[in-house]
């Protein structure tokens, strides 16, 4: 098990330094920070001196070599807006963040796996068909349009939730409402699919076979076989909650890392976005190693198979 998951470790950690090599060259590509921030009608003195200030007039292998030093060294860079520390500003809008998108993370999970396994149990029947067909409108529904039509409904229509803003929990349903219905419609077909794959193995007529119980096979064995697929799913969901957070903050002006993330885009603050896709990153990475983890622990083939190959 160590060895299994000391190389997703390393797997994870190659990646996190793919996706911030990438970050770093195409936001340098796509535009100078300076005539931005500056302005294009600036003196070309003073949008030069903005460019040796913050070394944007070395060479971009230059840059991205100080880049990865800096961070070894704990230095994530300063904001070129406000002088800042990036990770200073990125640390300030986490738990605006994680208000929503760990209790939408929960709502996924307490909504989409038991509507996937209560499909799954009445295969085929009408309450299977409407569960499905509500879960393919969701998944389908793009968030910024679900957004909206929640605003419609309950802001507008109905007057009882503000359309937006930050400070109560009547400003953060929305917002969690948005970003868990998409992701319990994916879990709740998910779920389903693996239960009804589970429960036409042969082990599952045999157990029936034996006189146990409907409910002991349910939850002694097809529920844990078909938890080991949904696990997976759950710790890709986590990069999902991450990228809606983007949309549905600009939506909800909520203060979190996708508002700021937009906002440091548009202004070219590259510190900022940098500082930003690192934590994102990171949290990604870690989602992923701790999947491994349960899936090591919920697959007991993999624990066999690796102490054969460490024997």
């Amino acid at each position: 098990m160590i060895h299994y998951l000391s190389e997703r470790l390393f797997r994870l950690l190659l990646t996190l330094f793919l996706v911030l090599s990438f970050a770093f060259v195409i936001l340098r590509l796509s535009g100078d920070p300076a005539l931005i921030i500056m302005s294009p009608d600036a003196p070309p003195e003073a949008i030069e001196a903005f460019r040796k200030s913050w070394g944007l007039d070395a060479p971009i292998w230059q840059q991205y070599v100080g880049y990865f030093v800096n961070l070894m060294q704990g230095n994530f860079g300063v904001s070129m807006k406000d002088g800042v520390p990036a990770m200073q500003r990125v640390l300030e809008r986490i738990p605006a963040t994680l208000a929503i998108t760990v209790p939408a993370l929960i709502l996924q999970l307490l909504i989409g796996v038991p509507a996937g396994v209560y499909a799954a149990l009445h295969h085929n029947s009408r309450v299977d068909r409407f569960l499905m067909g509500f879960s393919i409108a969701g998944h389908t529904c793009p968030s910024f349009v679900l957004a909206l039509l929640l605003v419609l409904i309950f802001s507008v229509t109905l007057g009882w939730l503000p359309t937006g803003g930050y400070g109560t929990l009547q400003h953060a349903l929305l917002p969690i409402l948005t970003l868990s219905l998409s992701g319990a419609a994916v879990l709740a077909r998910f779920t389903r699919s693996a239960m009804v794959e589970v429960m036409g193995q042969p082990y599952i007529r045999t157990a029936l076979a034996k006189g146990l119980s409907w409910r002991q096979v349910v939850f002694h064995h097809a529920l844990p076989n078909a938890a080991i697929p949904t696990v997976t799913l759950i710790g890709m969901m986590v990069g999902g909650l991450i990228a809606g957070a983007v949309v549905v903050e600009t939506v909800f002006s909520w203060p979190g890392e996708g508002r700021l993330l937009v906002t440091a885009v548009a202004s070219r603050d590259l510190s900022v976005v940098q500082a930003i896709l690192l934590v994102v990153a990171a949290c990604m990475v870690i989602a992923n190693l701790i999947v491994d983890a349960l899936y090591v622990i919920l697959d007991p083939r993999l624990r066999s198979g690796h102490r054969r190959a460490e024997a």
